[in-house]
């Protein structure tokens, strides 16, 4: 059994304590025993409903702060992670390890979901918001079509039945 909690965080570009913004985390937690000699299946592990994975008093106000939290500021901190995972996985991270992050399947996965939200919330986040994050994902498109050994045909390309052929 999956369960999920929520944890608070703070907005990219609001500091904890600057504004007091945060937003919620959902945070995956298994409550099956980890099985690292993978001999057995999964669900022959009880399940463990103990307190230890339950969230404390603060689900009250962490629901609080994810209630002023205006939508455009949700939408631009999950395309902002959305890019900085698909910029890591195109082997444009910094530093003499970058390479070894290239992953073009999942940067392709993460481009798609990325022009997936990018296209659907443009209209709710005015050009002031919608703008800068095009140019990002444009950019991630063409960096994942240099980075690929083999090219996409035009408009099969990471997020182009979104947003059209990149060239």
């Amino acid at each position: 059994m999956v369960a999920l909690l929520l944890h608070t965080v703070p907005l990219v570009g609001h500091p904890a304590g600057r504004n007091g913004r945060s937003i919620c985390k959902a945070t995956s937690v298994s409550s099956e025993t980890p099985n690292p000699a993978g001999t057995d299946h999964p669900a022959d592990h009880p399940t463990d409903h103990s307190a230890d994975h339950l969230p404390g008093p603060d689900v009250a106000q962490a629901t609080r702060d994810i209630a002023e939290v205006p939508a455009v500021e949700v939408i631009t901190t999950a395309a902002v992670h959305l890019m900085s995972a698909a910029a890591v996985k195109c082997g444009l991270a910094e530093g003499p390890d970058a390479q070894e992050h290239l992953d073009l399947d999942e940067a392709r996965r993460l481009i798609t979901a990325l022009a997936g939200l990018v296209t659907a919330s443009a209209p709710d986040l005015g050009s002031q918001h919608a703008a800068p994050l095009r140019d990002g994902l444009k950019s991630l498109q063409l960096a994942f079509r240099e980075a690929s050994v083999i090219p996409d045909a035009p408009g099969q390309g990471p997020g182009e039945k979104f947003t059209g052929p990149v060239a």
